[in-house]
């Protein structure tokens, strides 16, 4: 097991962040981990606290833009990585579904059933 990301609040105002990645002797882990964070927000967030658990993470991108010292350029690179993720994910159902596959979708706080259909 690794720590992708923990975030502790000790206090009003003190928020400390640790991971067990480094960036800096693995730069290509983050791209591992940016699709497979989004194959388990697609897929597998379950336990009821799927939208607290979004919001948390929304909130500290919105943080992470207020620091950027170019927040619109941020927000352009943002956005295009995620629309080429977004294609490759939506290609990838729709070559699953060609193939026989099914797929099927849960609104947040929605948990698949437990039982065999």
């Amino acid at each position: 097991m690794k720590k992708l990301l923990e975030v502790l609040q000790y206090g009003e105002n003190d928020i400390r962040f640790n991971t067990d990645i480094d960036v800096e002797k693995n730069p290509g882990s983050i791209s591992g981990i940016t699709l497979n964070s989004a194959m388990a927000m697609a897929t597998k967030l379950w336990g009821g606290k799927e939208q607290s658990v979004l919001a948390v993470i929304r909130a500290l991108i919105l943080a992470d833009l207020a620091c950027s010292v170019n927040r619109k350029q941020m927000i352009r690179m943002m956005d295009e990585e995620s629309r080429k993720l977004a294609k490759a994910m939506n290609e990838a159902v729709e070559a699953f579904r060609a193939n026989g596959g099914t797929v099927m979708t849960f609104g947040p706080g929605t948990a698949p059933s437990k039982t065999k259909s």
